[in-house]
C-alpha cells in the first residue's frame, strides 16, 4: 500500500449540518504524507478549502491538548456530527465554527475557483463511490460465509425428537368388546326366528 493510499484511508468525509440555518454541506479532510492536511466543505456547487501545515497543526495540538492529526480530524468530525458547527459565508471565503464558545475551534477557508471546485467535487464523488463499493464488498463476503451459524449447525446434527403431544391412554380390549365402539359388547349374530311347536297342535 502506498503512502498516498494510507493517508487517504485516514481522511474524514461526513455531513455538516449548519446549526443556525440547517444548511447541509459535505465536510472533508485530506491528510497528506508530509503530515499536513487540507480541510474543506462544499454545498455541491461551491467549495471552500484551507491548508494546515505541520507547524500550524502542532500549535493546534498544544491549544486543544491533542496528540496527533487523527485526534484533530476526529475532533472536527465529532463537532460536525454533533450539530455544533456552523458556517459564516463571505464573498470569497468562509469561516467554519465548531462551537459557539470563544475557545472552540474556528477555521478560515478560501473559496475555490469554479474549475478547481468542480475538480474537487468530482474527486469527492469518486471517493464516496469507492467507500460504498468497499462497504458492499465487505457485506457480501460476510453474508456468503461458509461457516454455518451455531443454531443451524446444532439443529442439523441433533437427533430427531419424537412428537410431543397429549398422551392417550389405550385401554386393554376385553374379549367380546366391539372394535368400532370400545366399551360396548358385540352383539351375537341373529340365528333366525324361533317358532313355538306347541302352537301347531
Amino acid at each position: 500500500m502506498s503512502m498516498e493510499q494510507n493517508s487517504e484511508s485516514k481522511s474524514v468525509l461526513c455531513t455538516l449540518l449548519d446549526k443556525n440555518d440547517q444548511s447541509k454541506y459535505v465536510f472533508f479532510t485530506q491528510k497528506r504524507s508530509a503530515g499536513d492536511i487540507n480541510i474543506g466543505f462544499t454545498n455541491g456547487e461551491d467549495v471552500w478549502k484551507t491548508h494546515l501545515s505541520e507547524e500550524i497543526l502542532s500549535q493546534l495540538f498544544k491549544t486543544f491538548s491533542l496528540k496527533s492529526t487523527e485526534d484533530y480530524t476526529f475532533k472536527l468530525k465529532c463537532a460536525c456530527k454533533a450539530g455544533r458547527a456552523f458556517v459564516k459565508l463571505q464573498e470569497d471565503s468562509a469561516v467554519l465554527h465548531l462551537g459557539s464558545e470563544p475557545k472552540d475551534l474556528s477555521l478560515s477557508l478560501s473559496k475555490l475557483k469554479d474549475s478547481e471546485g468542480r475538480t474537487e467535487v468530482k474527486e469527492l464523488l469518486f471517493k464516496m463511490a469507492d467507500s460504498l463499493q468497499q462497504l458492499e464488498s465487505q457485506g457480501s463476503s460476510s453474508s456468503f460465509s461458509p461457516v454455518k451459524s451455531p443454531q443451524k449447525w446444532s439443529a442439523e446434527f441433533e437427533p430427531r425428537k419424537q412428537h410431543k403431544g397429549p398422551v392417550v391412554a389405550v385401554k386393554k380390549r376385553l374379549p367380546g368388546d366391539s372394535l368400532i365402539n370400545p366399551g360396548t359388547k358385540r352383539k351375537k349374530p341373529a340365528t333366525g326366528v324361533a317358532f313355538d311347536d306347541e302352537d301347531d297342535d
